[in-house]
């Protein structure tokens, strides 16, 4: 089994229960105020933040380099949307399971880092674009606000994922090192539901 496939499977079920979570079922339905989002948008600083910064200290890297894809980098798209919903670009309001998820990511080694890259980053090429059409249908928001869901800059995403899923049947780790990869994915999606379940807390969402 390729890296790509057992990545899939390994994280099939925290998938599912990040998706189905009590923050993103609200904010999916409509049923949160621009506010709540715009403190998603300020997690999504710092958790990108400390990931790009993480992707810019492998870039020469032989086995993480190839992962650093600067038309993927999200951070420059956060700052003009905080700044357009009216949150803070300076000292986003973090939350503590986001700051413990920023933690994690800057004390990545290459094989960490490429398991948190996977889960970020083809989650916001697949899943994410659901969140962009509904603020745009939902808030009226395009543009500022909503960049973090552009990935135009990449051409064709069904090209990228075969192309990015490559990588990963590519990468030269052992069987050892291929589950380490898989286990920091669960780990990561764990985290994102910490995080998710710190902002229902936050903006009251009843479970």
């Amino acid at each position: 089994m390729g890296l790509s496939q057992a990545l899939r499977e390994a994280t099939m079920a925290v998938h599912e229960r990040a998706h189905h979570s009590t923050y993103m079922a609200a904010l999916l339905g409509g049923e949160l105020p621009v506010e709540a989002y715009t403190l998603l948008a300020e997690q999504y600083l710092g958790i990108y933040g400390a990931l790009e910064a993480k992707a810019a200290e492998l870039a020469a890297d032989p086995v993480a380099g190839p992962f650093v894809i600067d038309e993927l980098h999200r951070v420059p798209a956060l700052e003009q949307d905080v700044a357009a919903l009216g949150g803070s670009v300076a000292a986003p309001r973090l939350l503590p399971e986001t700051e413990a998820y920023a933690a994690r990511l800057r004390e990545a080694d290459a094989a960490r880092f490429v398991a948190h890259h996977y889960t970020r980053y083809l989650g916001d090429l697949a899943g994410g674009q659901v969140v962009g059409k509904l603020l745009e249908k939902t808030y009226g928001i395009t543009g500022p606000g909503a960049l973090f869901y552009d990935f135009s800059a990449l051409g064709s995403p069904s090209r990228f994922r075969v192309r990015y899923r490559a990588l990963l049947d590519e990468a030269p780790w052992d069987e050892i090192e291929q589950r380490r990869v898989c286990d920091e994915a669960v780990r990561a999606f764990e985290l994102n539901i910490a995080v998710l379940e710190g902002m229902a807390t936050t903006t009251r969402i009843a479970a």
